[in-house]
């Protein structure tokens, strides 16, 4: 019996053939990346491999330490006999799916992905393969996303509401990813926007490494309540709402697709955008590999294996990998 491309490890996923390991849990000598997010990109290995568009990303988050070597996407680089390529994700700036080809048999492993278009995010390219290994984030039937432009209507509403009422907007966004997203999707015609410093700081970052974002202004202890009254800041927590005074607070995510989390969110209001695969496009992708085995991480693992059984597909937890090596 051939013995598989990766194996999961106390480490992380590991290619032994290869001698690397792909968004590794731990210290390892070599490290493919799949984007820049923090539970997928770790400080501390000895080099990253990544896609060119996440290497000023990798270092500003390791303040530059680090050996880091990028490719382009579908750019081919053969590691001792294992034929290595990156492919769009679609998920965040620079994030990629790694596709290992050896003796004939594809392997790829999807990091994090979706399949709606952002400006900064190259479409989602699927890969014919033999063994598909996918994230389950929201991998249940509940989350199927509406359309964006949909999406924007309601924000865009709310923020006008506000506005009529004397009230800050803030929007919580996470800093990488779906904060730039939004730069691009608000409609400035409504009035400024504002990025809370941690969310600037990244916007800083990525702008200085040459990546072209929208203008926006920096919310500071100095910048007063009344030049917000009708902007939009876009923060990544509660930070700053009792200092501004009357502020509106919502959530940008996934989950607000569930009644019951929205609910949880500050005063209630939630705005159903993913940088995640929901439910249907989970499946079309995974129809699209033509994968013969399919490997669920990252979520609602057990629910998706169940439902890919009943498809009549060879699914399986990522956790497999390790049982079968002992």
């Amino acid at each position: 019996m051939r013995a598989p491309l990766l194996q999961l490890t106390e480490a992380g996923l590991y290619c032994p053939r290869g001698d690397f390991f792909i968004d590794p849990l731990k210290t390892v000598p070599r490290a493919v990346i799949t984007h820049g997010h923090s539970d997928h990109a770790r400080p501390g290995m000895g080099a990253y491999l990544c896609h060119n568009d996440s290497i000023p990303i990798l270092q500003h988050r390791f303040r530059g330490r680090g050996i880091f070597d990028g490719l382009q996407y579908s750019e081919r680089r053969v590691v001792n006999g294992i034929t290595l390529s990156l492919h769009p994700a679609g998920h965040i700036l620079g994030s990629a799916q790694v596709r290992l080809e050896a003796d004939g048999e594809v392997w790829v492993v999807s990091g994090d992905y979706k399949r709606q278009p952002d400006p900064l995010a190259p479409a989602f390219e699927p890969q014919q393969c033999n063994v598909f290994i996918t994230e389950s984030t929201f991998g249940l039937p509940i989350y199927q996303w509406p359309d964006v432009d949909d999406v924007m209507q309601e924000m865009h509403a709310w923020w006008r509401g506000n506005i009529e009422r004397d009230m800050i907007s803030m929007v919580q966004a996470y800093p990488l990813g779906k904060a730039q997203r939004l730069l691009f999707l608000l409609d400035r015609s409504i009035g400024p926007i504002y990025l809370h410093a941690s969310v600037a700081d990244m916007y800083m970052a990525l702008r200085a490494s040459g990546i072209d974002l929208p203008d926006a202004e920096i919310l500071t202890a100095a910048t007063p309540p009344s030049l917000l009254r009708s902007a939009l800041v876009i923060t990544p927590g509660m930070t700053d709402a009792e200092r501004l005074g009357s502020s509106a607070m919502a959530m940008a995510s996934g989950w607000m697709a569930v009644r019951a989390q929205r609910q949880r969110s500050p005063s209630g209001v939630g705005f159903v955008l993913s940088d995640h695969v929901d439910w249907p496009d989970l499946h079309r992708t995974i129809d699209e590999t033509q994968a013969e085995t399919v490997y669920v991480t990252h979520g609602y693992e057990d629910d998706v294996v169940r439902y890919l059984h009943e498809q009549g597909r060879d699914a399986r937890p990522l956790a497999h990998l390790a049982i079968a090596r002992r």
